[in-house]
């Protein structure tokens, strides 16, 4: 029997060992898409314990607590920080089998030296441990994200946000992370979302562009974009919970435009006609501009109506939707393609009974000039999981180029996340070590060790191209 999380945890071969341990731990991380604050980043926040920097926002463990009969009180609610972390550790031993055992003993492991098993007997010497050292020097969130050996960290910025932590970021010459922004534009594609038209207001003004009609508006979305492009943004991201396509005219989404700034609330049919010209047109943007398009599809938010009225949104009462995406996924695609203004362009789903269409769908996209120009995202949210990896990236080397995979992101708020890409990568190393110890693959370590550094940092370098990671870090980290 193997020690409890080791150093080869995970690793269950000579080859998949030595690919980790020679090759993939010690390569930096691109972090391309995640919800960390860059007001925090900037301002170094300091963490009053480990509660506000593990549980705070964290709906992954919120959902666990609830499961295992913790009350609301305990979670969001109005209990200490010290009850809150012992409800958090009363939940631990519950939550076997789920990853976050494995990502709690990983975080305690390598941020806080901590190897002992959090459960409700160990946890109040965890909490002095944790919190002497998370209240000191170096614990600061820029600290925990140059710990973690971060090159770039990608934000997720509403159109009309003024990037103003950015730009302070981007004027500080002695912080080596680059940390850039992400242009999400969700609210200004749900055009029957109630406060769209407040939105746009705040579009009007944060673009300088006087919105009187659907000319106006794509005139401001593309100056935000040319905004966040200034300031080294190179990607977009897209909640298409349900994927939709329905050709129009412009003429046809100017009249919709026009009447919705009247008030009036539109028919589905206009809402997808609208929604679908105007993402199409923003995927020319990307283009024209080298941008990388990602696509989250297929999420069913907010399902606990009670809930949702005392937390607001992203608050663990979420789950997989079951649309179907095929069609409308690749009409988008093709229009584009058709144009020649087809973007790099990442996808992700959230129901993994999609791992195949998407797979399959992308090579109809590669363009024979940008290795893995269409990517299969990594696995996402609730397919973040052992097993969620294992299929998405063995769907993916099924049907397609694993060794052009840009790997593993965060999807997280929490500065604490990062041992994540740890996990991901053991994973990667030893389902190839698994493909030569049954003779699939030959144990060539140069070739297998490039391929690892690929998904591991490489790909995603090569593929984001963001401004600020050179050769040069690269090569450091592999001497």
């Amino acid at each position: 029997m193997e020690k409890f999380m080791n150093e080869n945890f995970l690793l269950k071969s000579e080859t998949a060992i030595s690919l980790f341990h020679d090759y993939a731990k010690e390569m930096p991380i691109i972090d391309y898409h995640c919800h960390l604050s860059p007001k925090e980043i900037y301002e170094n926040k300091n963490f009053k314990n480990i509660t506000e920097a593990w549980l705070y926002g964290d709906h992954y463990k919120w959902r666990a607590m609830r499961a295992n009969g913790i009350s609301e009180e305990y979670i969001t609610g109005n209990a200490s920080d010290y009850e809150k972390f012992l409800a958090w550790a009363k939940t631990v031993p519950m939550t076997i089998g789920n990853p976050l055992y494995n990502w709690t003993h990983l975080e305690l492991q390598r941020f806080f030296g901590i190897y002992e098993i959090l459960n409700e007997q160990s946890a109040p010497e965890i909490w002095e441990t944790a919190n002497a050292l998370i209240t000191g020097e170096g614990f600061g969130a820029r600290d925990l994200i140059v710990k973690s050996n971060v090159k770039v960290v990608c934000t997720t910025d509403d159109p009309v946000d003024s990037l103003e932590y950015h730009q302070l970021l981007k004027q500080d010459q002695d912080y080596p992370v680059s940390v850039v922004p992400g242009f999400r534009p969700d609210k200004g594609l749900d055009i029957n979302r109630d406060g769209f038209l407040e939105w746009v207001g705040k579009l009007e003004q944060s673009s300088q562009v006087k919105i009187e009609n659907y000319e106006d508006y794509l005139a401001a979305l593309e100056a935000r974009v040319q905004f966040f492009h200034s300031v080294g943004g190179v990607v977009s991201d897209h909640a298409l919970d349900l994927m939709v396509y329905e050709e129009a005219t412009f003429g046809e989404v100017k009249e919709i435009f026009a009447e919705r700034l009247t008030g009036s609330t539109l028919s589905l049919e206009a809402e997808k006609k609208f929604k679908t010209f105007t993402l199409i047109h923003l995927g020319k943007l990307y283009a024209d501009l080298d941008w990388a398009m990602q696509f989250h599809i297929n999420a069913h938010r907010n399902n606990n109506t009670n809930m949702f009225k005392v937390l607001g949104p992203d608050t663990g009462y979420d789950s997989i939707n079951d649309d179907q995406i095929a069609k409308p996924l690749v009409s988008i695609l093709d229009s584009l393609e058709q144009a020649g203004k087809l973007p790099k362009t990442i996808i992700y789903s959230l129901n993994p009974t999609d791992n195949y269409v998407i797979a399959s769908i992308i090579n109809s996209f590669q363009d024979g000039k940008t290795p893995g120009k269409i990517q299969f995202g990594t696995a996402w949210w609730f397919n973040d999981t052992k097993e969620g990896m294992l299929e998405q990236m063995k769907t993916l080397s099924n049907v397609g180029l694993f060794s052009r995979f840009i790997g593993m992101l965060t999807d997280s708020r929490s500065f604490l996340s990062y041992t994540r890409h740890e996990y991901f990568r053991r994973l990667v190393c030893n389902l190839i070590g698994e493909w030569v110890e049954n003779g699939e693959v030959p144990k060539n370590m140069e070739l297998l060790g490039r391929i690892v550094r690929g998904i591991a940092y490489d790909n995603a370098k090569e593929y984001f191209q963001f401004q600020g990671v050179t050769e040069g870090d690269l090569i450091s980290t592999r001497l």
